[in-house]
C-alpha cells in the first residue's frame, strides 16, 4: 500500500506535469505569434521601402514604367529595376489592370508554377493591412502589401512575401529546449518534493509509533509529545491525548462497572446456591425447605432487578433508551408517588409532607418519570433515620417544571458528591448500613439517565449529617398552563 508521502509526491508530479505542459503551450503559442508579428512588421517596411522608391521616383520626374514592345507589355523603369533589386524577399509591383510590372530577384528565381501563384495570390490582397499566407513548393510565405493608386504613378498596388521559416525555426527551438529541460527540471522538483514530504510526515511516523505502543488498557497513562509551534501536528497531539484520556476513562469506568458487577451477582448467587442446596436436602423439615426456597426467590428477584438496571443502562449508553413520549401532566404524578412516599414514611418513622405543588406538562413517558422520581424518594427514606422528614416540592418558573425531594438523612460528604451518579457507587458504609438493604448502587445513574432524556438535568446538594437535595428540572411542554395557587399537602 502506497504512504501518503508517495502519494503526496506523485500527485505533485502530475500537476507539476501538466502546469509545465500548459505552461510550455502557452510559451510556445506566444513565442510563435510574437515571431509572426515580427515577420508581419518586416513585411509590411519592406512593402513601404518599395512604394517609397517608386514615388521617389515618380516626384523627380523620372519615367516609373516602360514599354520595351507591344509583346512584352509595360514594366518598371531599368533605373527603378536596378534598385528594387537589392531587395532580398518576394516583391511585386502590379499597375491598376493587375498587369505585373516588376518581379524582384527571388520572385523571378521561382518555377512558374509558384510565381504564377504567388501572382495571383497578389492580385487577391485587397487590403493594406491585411497578410495573407501563401504555401509554394519549398515554404511558405507571408504576403502584405499597400494597395492603392498614387496621382501621377503608374502603380495601384506593392506586394511583399517573406518566408515565414523563422517562426518555425523559432517554435521549434523553443520546443526542443523544454524537451530538453523539463525532465531535469521535473526530476529536481520531484525529488524535493519527496524530500519535504518525508520531513512534514516525520512528526506523523513518530505520533504513530507513540500511539502504536499503547496496545492496550494498560498503556492509555501514556501521552504523546506535545510541541509549543501550535502547528497541525501539535493540535493533533493535544487531539489524540484527549482521546486517550477519555480511553483511559472509560477503561478505568469499565473495569470498575465489571468488577463491581461480579461481586454485586457473586453474593446473591452464593446464597441462592445454599439455598437451593439446604431445600434438596432430604434431613431438613418441609418448613425448612419451603423457608430456604423463599429466600432463594428473594435472591432471584434481587437478580433480576439488578439484569434488569444494567439492561436499562446498557440501552442508554447506546442511545436505544426507550421513551413514548406523550404530554404528561406532572402535578397528579408528584401526588401519586406522594401517596406511595406516606405509606413507605409511616413504616419507617418519618415525616412526608408536600408543601408546595404547580400544575406543569411535559413532554416524556410517565412510566420513566415514575420510576425517576420513586428512586429519589425511595432513597430519601432510606437513608434518613426514624424521626427524620422528607419533603417534595414541585413549582414552576421560565417554562421549567422544578421537582425537589429533601431529606434530613445522613447526607453525602463533598468528596463523595462527584461520584453520586456513577454506577455501583454508594457513598461510606454509614450508609450502606443505614438501610434494611442494601441497593445495588444504580438508581441515581438510572434516574440521571431518564432525567436527560427529557432534556432536563438531575442535581444533588448535601452535607454530611444534614441532610441531601435532589433537584430535577424537566423543560414544560404546555407553556400556557395556568397558574393555580400552591397546593399543601402534609403527613407525619
Amino acid at each position: 500500500m502506497a504512504s501518503i508521502r508517495s502519494k503526496l509526491t506523485t500527485a505533485y508530479a502530475a500537476a507539476l506535469i501538466a502546469s509545465m505542459t500548459l505552461f510550455a503551450v502557452a510559451l510556445w503559442a506566444a513565442r510563435g505569434a510574437s515571431v509572426d508579428r515580427e515577420v508581419q512588421r518586416y513585411v509590411f517596411a519592406q512593402a513601404d521601402i518599395t512604394s517609397r522608391i517608386i514615388r521617389q521616383a515618380a516626384a523627380a520626374g523620372e519615367p516609373v514604367t516602360v514599354v520595351p514592345d507591344s509583346l512584352v507589355g509595360p514594366m518598371l523603369s531599368p533605373s527603378l529595376r536596378t534598385a528594387l533589386d537589392v531587395l532580398p524577399d518576394y516583391v511585386l509591383v502590379l499597375d491598376a489592370r493587375g498587369r505585373l510590372l516588376y518581379a524582384s530577384v527571388r520572385a523571378r528565381q521561382l518555377d512558374p508554377a509558384d510565381l504564377g501563384a504567388l501572382v495571383d495570390a497578389a492580385r487577391r490582397l485587397t487590403s493594406s493591412e491585411v497578410g495573407a499566407v501563401l504555401t509554394l513548393t519549398h515554404e511558405q510565405v507571408l504576403l502584405a502589401g499597400r494597395v492603392g493608386a498614387e496621382p501621377d504613378v503608374p502603380v495601384e498596388r506593392v506586394v511583399v512575401g517573406a518566408s515565414t521559416n523563422p517562426s518555425v525555426v523559432s517554435r521549434r527551438e523553443l520546443l526542443g529546449t523544454i524537451v530538453a529541460v523539463a525532465p531535469f527540471i521535473l526530476a529536481l522538483s520531484v525529488s524535493a518534493a519527496y524530500i519535504i514530504a518525508g520531513r512534514a510526515f516525520r512528526p506523523v511516523d513518530q505520533i504513530i509509533n507513540e500511539v502504536e505502543a499503547i496496545t492496550d488498557g494498560r498503556s492509555l497513562h501514556r501521552r504523546l509529545p506535545v510541541d509549543d509551534a501550535g502547528d497541525e501536528m501539535a493540535r493533533l497531539s493535544s487531539t489524540l491525548n484527549a482521546m486517550i484520556a477519555r480511553l483511559e476513562t472509560s477503561f478505568g469506568a469499565l473495569r470498575r462497572f465489571t468488577a463491581d458487577a461480579s461481586h454485586e451477582l457473586k453474593t446473591p448467587l452464593t446464597v441462592l446456591r445454599a439455598d437451593v442446596e439446604r431445600a434438596m436436602s432430604t434431613a431438613g423439615s418441609p418448613n425448612d425447605q419451603l423457608v430456604a426456597l423463599e429466600e432463594a426467590l428473594h435472591e432471584t428477584r434481587r437478580m433480576a432487578d439488578l439484569v434488569d438496571s444494567l439492561l436499562t443502562l446498557a440501552r442508554a449508553d447506546e442511545g436505544r433508551f426507550d421513551l413514548h413520549r406523550e404530554p404528561v401532566p406532572l402535578e397528579p404524578l408528584v401526588r401519586e408517588v406522594f401517596e406511595t412516599a406516606l405509606i413507605l414514611g409511616e413504616d419507617a418513622g418519618l415525616g412526608v409532607s408536600l408543601p408546595i405543588i404547580e400544575p406543569a406538562t411535559v413532554l416524556g413517558d410517565r412510566t420513566r418519570l415514575r420510576q425517576l422520581l420513586l428512586n429519589l424518594v425511595t432513597n430519601a427514606i432510606k437513608y434518613t433515620p426514624r424521626g427524620g422528614r422528607v419533603e417534595l416540592a414541585m413549582t414552576v418558573r421560565d417554562h421549567v417544571a422544578t421537582v425537589a425531594v429533601r431529606d434530613t438523612g445522613i447526607g453525602i460528604s463533598a468528596a463523595d458528591l462527584p461520584y453520586i451518579f456513577d454506577r455501583f457507587w454508594r457513598a461510606d458504609r454509614a450508609r450502606s448500613r443505614a438501610a434494611e438493604r442494601g441497593g445495588f448502587g444504580l438508581g441515581l445513574a438510572i434516574s440521571q439517565y431518564i432525567a436527560q432524556a427529557h432534556g432536563g438535568t438531575l442535581t444533588v446538594h448535601s452535607r454530611l449529617g444534614r441532610g441531601s437535595t435532589f433537584t430535577v428540572t424537566l423543560p414544560v411542554a404546555d407553556e400556557g398552563a395556568p397558574r393555580v395557587p400552591p397546593a399543601v399537602t402534609d403527613a407525619a
